[in-house]
Parts: C-alpha cells; sequence; structure tokens
C-alpha cells in the first residue's frame, strides 16, 4: 500500500486534507478509505425552498393570516435565520429564498410573515413571504446587491 494517494481516480469534490505533521505507530496507519463519489461534498438540504416546495404548501401558506415577529438573528452566508413571534412560542425557522424585498434581515428588524409547514413529519414551522416592515434603528443594514446603509 502507498501513503500516497492516487490522484488518477480522484473524486472532482475536494475533501479535507491529512495533516502532514500528525506521526502515527505503524500500526495505527489510517486506512485508505474508498472512493466514494460523495466524500468531501456538500449533502442537498432537505429543508423546502421556495424553489422545492409543493404547489399545494404555498397555496395553504398564502392564504393563511400574516404574523408580526422581530428577527432573532439571520446568516446571509448560511442562507437561515429565525423569527420570534410577537405573541410568543417557539422561535420560526425563515430560509433566504422566502424573504421578499431589498433589504438584508438583520436582528431587530420587525417582519410579517406567514407560515407552511416543513416536511417530512410537518411538525416544525417554517416562515414564508417574509417582509421587512420597520429596520432596527442603529444597525447597519445591507440590500442584497452588497450595499450598506445606516438606519
Amino acid at each position: 500500500m502507498s501513503a500516497e494517494p492516487s490522484s488518477s481516480s480522484s473524486p472532482p469534490c475536494p475533501g479535507p486534507a491529512p495533516p502532514s505533521s500528525l506521526h502515527l505507530p505503524e500500526s495505527r496507519r489510517p486506512r485508505e478509505r474508498s472512493p466514494s463519489p460523495l466524500r468531501g461534498c456538500l449533502v442537498p438540504s432537505p429543508l423546502p425552498t421556495r424553489r422545492t416546495r409543493t404547489f399545494s404548501a404555498t397555496v395553504r401558506a398564502s392564504e393563511g393570516p400574516i404574523y408580526k415577529g422581530v428577527c432573532k438573528c439571520f446568516c446571509r452566508s448560511k442562507g437561515h435565520g429565525f423569527i420570534t413571534p410577537a405573541d410568543g412560542g417557539p422561535d420560526i425557522f425563515v430560509h433566504i429564498s422566502d424573504i421578499e424585498g431589498e433589504y438584508v434581515p438583520v436582528a431587530g428588524d420587525e417582519v410579517t410573515y406567514k407560515m407552511c409547514t416543513i416536511p417530512p413529519k410537518n411538525e416544525k414551522l417554517q416562515a414564508v413571504e417574509v417582509v421587512i416592515t420597520h429596520l432596527a434603528p442603529g444597525t447597519k443594514h445591507e440590500t442584497w446587491s452588497g450595499h450598506v446603509i445606516s438606519s
């Protein structure tokens, strides 16, 4: 067995490189792994985005009531965040594809939204058609195109 991995049949997705400074005893050398097409790649998210949501779920959500809440947190790089409902209760998940308008939400923004269940068990809720109604005062807001403004 060679200590050098063969590069002729390596998968296109980059995997984590083994540390070169790690010296293990001969009996503790890591075993070579079988080439997996998914090794080092991202697995598709099971969360329903606007694009993958079924038509019936979209209709049910659009016919539902409008709720108010405050953005608890939102991470643009991860593509999701959470909303704290105005009437209390557990925080509600929000996906980046469900945010309407020109600004990226930040903590403290007042929002309105409708709710949709998250499959497969439909026990948890997801905010859809999220609209920022009031920007949090004293914070910097970024537009989706990258421009920063102060509110």
